[in-house]
């Protein structure tokens, strides 16, 4: 039996915000806080508050800013030489690091993140961490290594009645199943994902969990409506939570969608979309894809080949530098999709 969602980044005198606050809510909060400790000379507590500013700020897609307030959280957890404080700002430097495509700082970070954890007795920012890990190494595509440790931290999430973890555990491994071809084990962990943070009003993770099932509906039914439809239903709560980043991934997603229905020029605008989302948020993994699906949608709509092999080549050297097998592989896809291996087109 899983208890209501709650976030544990939300800590101090902030623990009373939910899970589904809007983030310029919690943004709000979060600095009024932060200021008030700031003159007390409350290095705890400035530390706390500072976590929830600068998770507000990586989720608003606000990365400078992200940047600067989990670094200040660490000193300032430094300062009152508070090892759990220090690990959650860790925890969202790694984050924020993934989030900007430099994957080995998050690794570092986030390994960091989890010892510190360890060491301050805090299991929930060290659970964060590990799973950040895992996160970390299945955006890579290095499934084998990190398949094992989503089980078991989703076994671990289960076992405590964690809704949120265990929501975020399934839909990481349903999305490994989706991209191996597992499609049924897929949609079924999508599935579970969604009634669980449905019944503990994980708005977040029930968002997350219904893209996850728009795109197997699509793919494997090809059933384009319900698809949409399930996308639409996220996208309002991605709107009202002011989810920058997820809104931008949906918008994305939908563009899969339209593409794989034959609708290239609907498909060709909503990654449009999404790319100037993903650029004004510097989320180089969502811009990559993003410029995928509109290469391949303006090659369907007639764009010279030459342009269409150029652009794709790109692709590969932006994707190998940030170490993306899986998205590397999917460039290999569309360019057999369209006779375009490297050095075949002059």
């Amino acid at each position: 039996m899983y208890g209501k969602a709650f976030a544990p980044e939300y800590q101090g005198a902030l623990t009373t915000l939910s899970v589904n606050s809007s983030l310029t809510d919690v943004l709000a909060a979060g600095t009024e806080q932060l200021r008030a400790a700031e003159r007390a000379g409350q290095h705890g507590e400035a530390a706390r508050s500072g976590l929830a500013v600068a998770e507000a700020h990586r989720r608003l897609g606000r990365i400078g800013e992200a940047d600067r307030a989990w670094k200040a959280s660490y000193r300032a957890a430094r300062s009152a030489g508070d090892l759990a404080a220090m690990a959650w700002a860790l925890w969202s430097g790694g984050t924020l690091a993934r989030q900007r495509g430099a994957l080995a700082l998050a690794r570092r970070l986030l390994e960091l993140a989890a010892e510190l954890g360890e060491r301050g007795e805090d299991i929930v920012v060290r659970g964060y961490s590990l799973a950040g890990l895992a996160e970390t190494g299945r955006i890579q595509g290095d499934y084998e290594a990190v398949g094992r440790l989503h089980e078991q931290l989703l076994a671990e999430a289960r076992r405590r009645g964690e809704a949120r973890h265990t929501v975020w555990a399934l839909e990481g491994i349903a999305q490994m199943h989706r991209n191996t071809g597992a499609y049924d084990t897929a949609y079924a962990m999508f599935e579970e994902a969604a009634g669980i943070a449905a019944r503990a009003d994980d708005r977040r993770g029930h968002a997350w969990a219904l893209r996850g099932l728009a795109d197997v509906v699509s793919v494997r039914d090809g059933d384009t409506g319900r698809a949409l439809a399930l996308l639409s239903e996220a996208e309002t709560t991605c709107r009202t939570m002011k989810l920058s980043s997820a809104l931008a991934y949906n918008h994305k997603m939908r563009g899969n969608v339209l593409y794989r229905a034959g609708r290239y020029a609907e498909a060709r605008d909503l990654y449009e979309q999404a790319l100037a989302e993903f650029r004004a948020m510097s989320e180089p993994r969502g811009e990559a894809l993003a410029r995928l699906g509109l290469a391949k949608s303006l090659a369907r709509l007639g764009r010279d080949r030459a342009e269409t092999a150029a652009e794709l080549a790109d692709l590969t050297r932006v994707l190998e530098r940030i170490g993306l097998r899986h998205a590397r592989e999917m460039v290999a896809r569309a360019q057999d999709e369209f006779g375009l291996r490297a050095g075949a087109v002059r």
